[in-house]
């Protein structure tokens, strides 16, 4: 299978490097020029369970390079999907399918307009890597869990294909008939921490400490389970505490969730689609979700300090 990675940090690259292993054609495709050139030239770097080792890849600014392709995975931030697909339409060819990885809800909708809803599909992996120089990742793939699907729940062919590529590459894959379900399950374990820890600068150990900012994830996430149960979505966790729970499960205490490490980078977070995504679907419902407005509104003035301060 021609697969390419629009987004090739360190999660694109750590499921990119274990297909490439497996044999399949892989382009990793990213902006990022120095990552793409040491990528080029000596081949990504990847620290794992069985050592060091560098896999030569196909690495490119310009999808053009590629050319169309089977499947593209999507693993942009999630602020950058539109116009990372739109700048990306020469991956795409008569067969061409886009499968979304990022975290939170909404990139399927964005995708769908770009290129046709029926192309797409959405997914979620518990793969997990770090960008530790350019060209140069940790990886996590061993034992973690990949589940992908048809928007529309039907278990198909074309998605057992992609899963089976995944699995021959020894990364673990699922086809999901609830994938909307799988999608909103990550959401919770998301909406728990990400916002918290972006406007505390907590690390999980940090946050996991405070009794007060656990009950303030409480009533985040289920308000998430309130916009959910509105919308028909079948969710696996029964009770707010299980997603408080799941978030941290074998994480270490110093650990720092993904919206802290943006906000640390003075970067534009993905709050729009976590918390975002829960008052967005809360307004089209009908259900209060207060605290989830509360946390996307505290982020949005933390964002526009960072603006203002780079500005001045």
């Amino acid at each position: 299978m021609k697969i390419a990675f629009l987004g090739a940090g360190a999660l694109g690259c750590a499921i990119g490097s274990a297909l490439t292993e497996g044999g399949h054609e892989t382009w990793p495709v990213d902006r990022f020029a120095a990552h793409v050139e040491a990528m080029s030239r000596d081949g990504l770097q990847v620290e794992d369970e069985r050592g060091t080792r560098r896999i030569a890849v196909r690495a490119t600014t310009n999808p053009a390079d590629a050319g169309p392709v089977d499947l593209v995975i999507v693993l942009v931030k999630s602020f950058h999907t539109d116009s990372a697909m739109r700048g990306a339409l020469d991956l795409v060819g008569p067969d061409t399918l886009v499968l979304s990885l990022q975290n939170g809800l909404g990139h399927e909708d964005v995708l769908a307009e770009i290129v046709g809803r029926e192309r797409v599909l959405a997914g979620k992996t518990y793969v997990g890597g770090v960008l530790r120089a350019p060209g140069h990742i940790q990886s996590g793939v061993n034992g973690k869990l990949t589940i992908i699907g048809e928007l529309d729940g039907r278990v198909t062919r074309r998605a057992q294909a992609i899963a089976d590529a995944f699995n021959s590459a020894d990364l673990t894959t699922s086809v999901s008939d609830n994938i909307l379900g799988t999608m909103w399950d990550k959401l919770l374990i998301n909406v728990a921490t990400g916002a918290i820890t972006g406007i505390t600068r907590l690390t999980y150990g940090q946050l996991y400490e405070e009794p007060m900012l656990k009950a303030t994830a409480l009533a985040a996430i289920e308000g998430a389970m309130a916009a959910a149960k509105a919308a028909g979505v079948t969710l696996s966790i029964a009770h707010a505490e299980d997603a408080w729970n799941m978030a941290a499960d074998g994480l270490s205490p110093a650990f720092k969730t993904s919206m802290l490490q943006s906000i640390e980078k003075g970067s534009v977070t993905e709050i729009d689609f976590i918390n975002g995504a829960v008052v967005r679907w809360g307004e089209r419902l009908g259900v209060p979700t207060p605290v989830n407005a509360t946390l996307v509104a505290c982020i949005k003035g933390i964002e526009r300090a960072m603006k203002e301060g780079a500005t001045a």
